[in-house]
């Protein structure tokens, strides 16, 4: 990871902000603060950072509609950071495209190693190898964190394309929504959150579209799951 990753905090509450501050300075991060959505927006824009950490419940603008704005032009890595910690919560966050939801209060280390993580996974630092999966039309790499489709490269949150690469590389296998959950996002939600993984799939299949005349998809089997079907 390279050294002065720049990280944009956005919380409403100073002492979790200079709190937030003084673990990652310690860490080498670049950390800039501020306390209002709309604040954290406008900074995004002016100097876009290497990740963003966004509090729920902000003046100006809330947590949620800054991450949607975020992902209207940007995949860039964004952890919610916020007191709040019912399922709901967590299910929205990550349908809008979080990365991650790390809940007040909470372990310097763990917020540390979660940050870290995110990093390591946007930038392609998992895996030192070429591990692309190739398909008529289509490319994928987990390790570069980049999909080309077409001859074009497409533009896709992290958590979208982890699901594509998990199911390209399980070809013809086929997976709940809670295995999907599992496996992607490292964790279960009980009831109504496998929307969570209805939404990725959506997404992806609006990016990928017509991709049955290249002789695959991602199928759904009706009553069990998902699979990347290739004839």
């Amino acid at each position: 990871m390279k050294d002065k990753a720049q990280i944009l905090l956005a919380d409403d509450d100073p002492s979790i902000a200079r709190l937030v501050q003084l673990y990652l300075d310690k860490e080498g991060f670049q950390v800039q603060t501020v306390g209002r959505g709309d604040d954290a927006l406008n900074a995004f824009r002016r100097n876009p950072p290497d990740l963003v950490m966004l509090d729920v419940m902000m003046p100006g603008m809330d947590g949620w509609q800054v991450l949607r704005n975020i992902r209207h032009t940007s995949s860039i890595p964004i952890i919610m950071l916020t007191a709040k910690d019912e399922t709901f919560d967590k299910v929205l966050g990550l349908e809008l495209g979080a990365d991650d939801y790390i809940t007040k209060p909470f372990d310097a280390k763990e917020l540390v190693a979660r940050v870290k993580a995110v990093l390591r996974r946007s930038r392609g630092m998992d895996e030192e190898t070429d591990d692309t999966l190739s398909f008529p039309g289509l490319s994928v790499s987990h390790a570069r964190y980049e999909c080309r489709y077409e001859g074009r490269k497409v533009e896709m949150p992290p958590k979208e394309l982890e699901v594509l690469y998990f199911l390209a590389s399980h070809a013809g296998q086929v997976f709940t929504r809670d295995q999907l959950l599992e496996q992607v996002w490292g964790f279960d939600f009980p009831g109504e959150s496998s929307r969570t993984v209805d939404v990725h799939i959506k997404r992806l299949r609006e990016k990928l579209q017509n991709s049955e005349q290249y002789g695959w998809c991602i199928r759904t089997v009706w009553g069990v799951g998902y699979k990347f079907e290739v004839r």
